[in-house]
């Protein structure tokens, strides 16, 4: 029985991780088990994981079998984004112009802020009164 090539890789995005096992195949992408659009309902989320696909147009060159965990749809579905941009570029690193010019290759390192001790949220204080 002939191994065939798999590509691994990790993305995050807030909280949330993904890790995605790529392999050649006919397209088929299960999240966490479930099919990609049980898992990803709106339209604007699925764009978001097929965008790395669409770009390398490979979008049912690959099965994919992505874990998501942490944080909520959004921040799963940019996890998934980059993670699936990184395994494109192990398979084929003459990728990487075309997803860097989609900013696809980059970690969005916005997360959420800690909240202050003293004070009810990360910003917000208590009402001041002058008298």
């Amino acid at each position: 029985m002939p191994q065939t090539q798999e590509f691994t890789a990790t993305g995050r995005r807030k909280t949330s991780v993904a890790r995605v096992r790529m392999a050649p195949g006919s397209g088929k992408i299960d999240v966490n088990g479930r099919s990609f659009e049980d898992y990803f309902p709106t339209t604007p989320l699925q764009n978001v994981v097929l965008q790395p696909l669409q770009t390398a147009k490979a979008v049912n060159a690959y099965d994919l079998s992505i874990n998501a965990s942490g944080g909520g749809a959004t921040g799963q579905a940019g996890a998934v984004q980059l993670a699936i941009a990184r395994a494109l570029l192990q398979v084929d690193g003459n990728l990487r112009g075309a997803l860097k010019t989609e900013g696809l290759l980059r970690r969005d390192p916005r997360m959420k802020e800690r909240k202050k001790s003293g004070q009810p949220g990360a910003r917000k204080r208590f009402q001041f009164s002058k008298r």
